[in-house]
């Protein structure tokens, strides 16, 4: 399989991004005991939060478990944590200044993706393990949560969502994807989806006609931004992320980008490139950062989010769909502050805001830690599950380059050797044929390219994926006949 092969497990965790490829070849306690300070003191870490038990966090860096113990032992003695016996380690409140109260206006799918038929094997991208959603926990939890519930909580509310949610989401992400944000910056919404059809009313009303949009790039996002009147126009994404020359030459003011893990290539952001999208912003550019999977790696270091770097030219999205279930319906939204009004408006016009239950029981489990246990969880199973399609269409399509296996719950298919074959939306009829629902690359182009496949594989166990590469690469042999079926080497995946 010509692909560029996956890179050898790198350590490091999504708890403040730490890596220890950052610290000195000496001192790695040091290291560690400064970045865990500095987070406290900047906000990320916030009074009351929970530190990594030493051995996780130790089996996460690849270091000694006495490295961690004697780092938090340095922040005790400092007085900026405590460890309790059965509690763990938690930061200590820290007096803050008196924020002045938000002034809150007065009023204010994606798409279905196309390609889906509902038979044989989905392979769709973005279909998550619907099974895996946590049943148990969530119930005791929604237990919990109804015992301490108060009247107030179940009525109408801030349409910004629950405060104690937006409280230890702004913890979560600060922790996980380095964001700076604070509880009063943070809008829960009905998905990604409802956050850019609220972008795309707020965008639309200040003029704004045209977004860029990466090309290739999601099929569903490019659709929604198009139902509320923005024009996407196609921006082109290659090894190193979404061309900023291109960006800055299409005259659009804003840009939907994935740059943690680009959908569908699965490329990361480069960080000149990322410098040159922030100085393009400066100009007055709006970031829209969907940060769809980023809980998911497997075989590289922590990407954090281009938000943490300019608040104030990014637009940040999340959702719980790939982490929990979609049928949550549970986003968040971390607008720049000249957006937030406008956007919070929309969001009360729109629907009064989320459901509560819903959003408390989020809130209970991220402050108890049972999410974090879950994502933890559910990763070593998606990575499983990546491993087993690989190694099968490493057996059984050895022509094939595959690309985006080092995170994220999907990997992408090409053929360089079919110049000439027929579209890829004929290859992904024939595949579905053999019962295999695959998504063909050109779903998600605006501009002409060469032919590939997206396949996720969240939803299978790995026996299943097995399957559903045997029977893609016989639908790819007859798709490409002679020509397309040679081996052109050892198998690489990027």
């Amino acid at each position: 399989m010509t692909a560029t092969g996956t890179q050898p497990s790198a350590p490091g965790t999504d708890f403040l991004q730490l890596t220890p490829a950052d610290a000195p070849s000496r001192g790695l306690t040091a290291w560690l005991a400064d970045a865990l300070r500095a987070a406290i003191m900047d906000g990320r870490l916030a009074g009351g939060s929970s530190l990594p038990a030493t051995r996780v966090l130790a089996g996460d860096l690849g270091v000694s478990r006495g490295v961690i113990v004697e780092a938090y032992q340095r922040l005790q003695e400092e007085g900026l944590v405590r460890a309790g016996r059965g509690a763990g380690t938690r930061v200590l409140p820290r007096p803050r200044p008196a924020r002045p109260a938000a002034v809150l206006p007065a009023t204010g799918p994606r798409l279905p993706q196309p390609w889906r038929s509902g038979a044989g094997l989905d392979l769709s991208p973005g279909v998550p393990d619907l099974s895996g959603f946590p049943r148990a926990a969530w119930l005791r939890a929604e237990r919990a949560v109804l015992d301490r519930v108060s009247a107030a909580d179940l009525g109408y509310g801030d349409p910004r969502g629950s405060s104690w949610l937006r409280q230890e989401l702004a913890g979560w992400l600060a922790r996980t994807r380095g964001l700076r944000a604070s509880p009063d910056d943070i809008i829960i919404v009905a998905g990604v989806a409802q956050a850019l059809a609220l972008l795309g009313q707020v965008l639309g009303r200040r003029g704004t006609g045209r977004v860029a949009v990466e090309d290739p790039g999601s099929r569903g996002a490019r659709d929604q931004l198009a139902y509320w009147g923005l024009d996407p126009v196609p921006v082109p994404v290659d090894q190193h992320g979404l061309r900023i020359t291109d960006l800055a030459r299409s005259g659009a003011t804003a840009v939907l980008l994935t740059p943690a893990h680009q959908f569908p290539t699965g490329v990361v952001l480069a960080p000149q490139r990322r410098r040159d999208l922030l100085a393009w912003a400066a100009d007055g550019g709006l970031v829209i950062e969907d940060d769809y999977d980023a809980e998911f790696r497997y075989d590289r270091t922590p990407v954090p989010a281009v938000q943490a770097s300019a608040p104030d030219r990014v637009a940040y999205l999340g959702s719980t769909s790939k982490t929990l279930v979609p049928g949550l319906r549970l986003g968040w939204l971390v607008p720049p502050a000249r957006l937030r009004a406008a956007l919070t408006g929309a969001k009360h016009a729109s629907d009064l805001g989320n459901p509560a239950l819903p959003q408390l029981v989020l809130a209970h489990l991220i402050a108890t830690g049972q999410l974090a246990r879950h994502i933890r969880a559910a990763r070593a199973r998606q990575r499983d599950r990546r491993d087993a399609l690989l190694a099968a269409l490493r057996e059984y399509l050895p022509q094939a380059r595959v690309q985006g296996v080092a995170a994220g719950l999907h990997l992408l298919i090409t053929f360089p050797d079919t110049v000439g074959q027929p579209g890829d939306a004929d290859l992904a009829r024939r595949v579905q044929q053999a019962g295999v629902v695959v998504h063909p690359l050109s779903l998600h182009r605006l501009s002409p390219g060469p032919p590939g496949l997206v396949l996720g594989y969240a939803a299978h166990p790995p026996g299943q994926l097995r399957e559903a590469a045997r029977r893609i690469a016989g639908a790819v042999t007859a798709w490409s006949g002679p020509r397309g079926t040679g081996r052109t080497g050892r198998g690489q995946a990027t």
